[in-house]
């Protein structure tokens, strides 16, 4: 059989919608404030010397991840849409979807490590600053970083092995994995089983982590006699909890749906681009509004 790798993709976004130009617009929007949260966000924490704690370590690196998944996403996005540059060179393309996926999924996994600082501040407070340590946030980081890098590394790059001697176009706003690897006309058995290893890794172990994290906290919470302790310990979660409804609701409701019944490409390509675009946005201003110690930094900053 004749190998065909092609020379571009065409991206083919939303199908049948009119005025999609003023949703772009907003993604640009969108975007300016992004970029402004998360840098602000970002010079706080480097400026105040009271936040240079392991707790904030994951912040920065939250913000970080935040700022780089939407600068990945958006103002590709706008190029391709709103100046109607839908073709898009393969090598580009498979560029173009390993830094969307990497740090969407570096995104969930620093969820995780932000859910494993609360528990042990609640269930060990008094060992806290012993466990919790610079060194040992800085290993988890650097561990979800490398690990990250390299499972995306070699999910995109077994697409070069396809070939593409059918449809080149992609149902989808970008380079999306799924939407790409169906296309090829040969064997992709093993991208097929790299997508479900890539969900399971991105999705389900962080949401089962997590989850398996309050319900320890829960269980330390109820043992605490007095009413005002237990407020007072919940309300240290409220942020991350906040950020996980956030980043993990949209994700979840989409792939029920998909499983549970066909899903419009419409309806996938709009939930997709504004799971990556809006918890970036909302990552800022609900740590700067609802935690105490980046409201006292801003006052000593200003």
């Amino acid at each position: 059989m004749t190998f065909v790798r092609p020379a571009y993709f065409y991206l083919s976004g939303f199908s049948n919608i009119p005025n999609t130009r003023y949703y772009y617009v907003f993604l640009c929007f969108l975007y300016i404030f992004t970029v402004i949260g998360n840098v602000f966000l970002l010079l706080v924490i480097c400026l105040v010397k009271s936040l240079h704690t392991p707790k904030y370590m994951i912040v920065f690196n939250l913000a970080l991840t935040d700022l780089c998944c939407s600068t990945a996403v958006i103002p590709k996005v706008l190029d391709t849409f709103l100046f109607d540059r839908r073709y898009i060179v393969y090598e580009e393309c498979l560029a173009y979807m390993f830094f969307v996926f990497f740090f969407g999924s570096l995104l969930s996994w620093t969820l995780v490590t932000m859910a494993y600082d609360r528990l042990i501040a609640i269930c060990v407070p008094l060992r806290y600053h012993s466990i919790v340590t610079k060194n040992a946030i800085s290993a988890m980081l650097l561990f979800s970083w490398l690990f990250l890098l390299s499972m995306l590394a070699f999910t995109v790059g077994i697409i070069d092995r396809l070939s593409f001697c059918g449809s080149l176009v992609v149902q989808s706003f970008y380079c999306d994995h799924g939407p790409l690897y169906r296309l090829a006309c040969n064997d992709k058995s093993l991208n097929k089983i790299m997508a479900y290893v890539v969900f399971i890794v991105i999705l389900c172990i962080p949401l089962i982590l997590i989850t398996i994290t309050y319900v320890c906290i829960s269980v330390a919470l109820s043992r605490i006699a007095s009413r005002e302790e237990r407020l007072r310990a919940l309300k240290t979660c409220t942020s991350h909890l906040i950020l996980v409804v956030i980043f993990y609701l949209p994700l979840v409701v989409t792939n029920i749906a998909a499983v549970a019944s066909s899903i419009h490409p419409n309806t996938r390509i709009l939930n997709s681009s504004l799971t990556h675009t809006v918890p970036a946005l909302l990552n800022p201003i609900v740590y700067s509004i609802k935690t105490e110690e980046v409201l006292n930094a801003m006052k000593k900053i200003f």
